[in-house]
């Protein structure tokens, strides 16, 4: 791994530069070290999600969310103990350390593995008629809209097969019969494609409805109208990791109160509040499915995933939120559209550059 060192941060930098460092590495790992780079804590992926979800501000030092022992190994150590540890412990990076717990390199399991193949079903939604994409939409579904010169819904396409997706459903109703023309079966890509074509408006559930069988494994559920970097492997990981039945991705959304703020009882002021920022977390459109809901769903009957998940927490269900931390875009008007162009290129070469290998002749 050529850019190991890259994942080396001193205990007071900040979270956000230790975000911007760990997206740069394309390494969803950082290593908080002294300045003799004995190894003082380690910092995922997991980590920083868990930082969004608890609100810690980002402006705090990083060793206020790091894993204080984390697991290591010798360097020099031979690849089956490696990849036993990591396996053992299911770890995805492995920091190797020399007798004085310095850090000398970086195993990741990518590199000692064949990248994994998801044998999940990745549903997408590409059945809406684009209304606030007028006058675009008018004689092409929004899912074939170029962005950077390719379908949006093939950008999405190359994004799972990237990550090892290869079972995909398309649910289509507007102008369907040019999406399948263009997908046909998936075999030009590599991968299989079916179609759950609807003969009436179903909404997000309602078009799972028309899925052949029930799948054997948690399935991804996402709108086709969306750029994005998110890892889809770490979204199924934490769905099974929590034991959730379904989960949602976020994003944390803020606006700025552009007055200040009275907060009174009766006639008396308590407190004063310069334009104060409100945030919160807002669904993404992307989920992770457990196979027993599509049980509590209804043929041909409309339903969206709001109604779903409301109906799994009124009967105690286990349901989580996914932050993503990762480039997201909602595709739903013009300007968005207009953004996506220009930013499409810069995203997709940063999350689909190759794994670096290791240094020093390592894996």
């Amino acid at each position: 791994m050529k850019d190991w060192a890259k994942t080396l941060v001193a205990p007071e930098t900040t979270i956000l530069s230790v975000v911007h460092g760990i997206n740069e590495a394309d390494l969803q790992v950082a290593l908080v070290v002294d300045d003799q780079r004995r190894l003082l804590g380690i910092v995922t992926d997991g980590d920083i999600r868990r930082a969004i979800l608890r609100q810690v501000s980002f402006d705090k030092p990083v060793s206020e969310i790091m894993n204080p022992a984390p697991i290591t190994c010798p360097a020099g150590e031979s690849r089956e103990r490696v990849q036993a540890t990591m396996t053992a412990a299911s770890l995805r990076f492995l920091p190797m350390v020399d007798a004085e717990g310095r850090v000398v390199s970086v195993c990741t399991l990518e590199n000692l593995l064949a990248s994994p193949q998801r044998s999940n079903t990745v549903v997408l939604m590409a059945g809406g008629m684009g209304t606030r994409l007028r006058p675009l939409t008018n004689d092409i579904p929004k899912p074939l809209l170029r962005v950077g010169g390719k379908p949006l819904l093939e950008i999405i396409l190359e994004g799972f097969i990237a990550q090892g997706f290869h079972n995909f459903y398309l649910a289509v109703n507007y102008k369907a019969q040019m999406i399948k023309d263009y997908f046909q079966d998936g075999g030009a890509f590599g991968v299989s494609i079916r179609y759950l074509e609807e003969n009436q408006r179903l909404g997000t559930c309602g078009a799972l409805t028309l899925l052949p069988e029930r799948p054997t494994e948690s399935l991804i559920v996402m709108n086709g109208d969306l750029l994005t970097t998110v890892d889809f492997g770490t979204l199924l990981d934490f769905h099974d990791e929590h034991g959730a039945v379904a989960t949602m991705a976020v994003r944390e959304y803020d606006f700025q109160v552009p007055y200040g703020v009275v907060e009174t009882d009766g006639h008396r002021i308590l407190r004063l509040e310069e334009k104060p920022i409100q945030r919160f977390f807002v669904n993404a459109g992307i989920y992770a499915l457990s196979p027993q809901v599509l049980d509590r769903l209804v043929p041909d009957r409309y339903m969206d995933i709001t109604e779903l998940f409301q109906n799994l927490l009124d009967d105690n269900h286990e349901t989580a939120m996914f932050p993503i931390r990762e480039y997201w875009l909602d595709i739903g008007r013009v300007d968005d559209f207009e953004r996506a162009n220009q930013e499409v290129h810069d995203i997709l070469a940063t999350s689909r550059r190759p794994q670096a290998q290791n240094g020093g002749g390592e894996w």
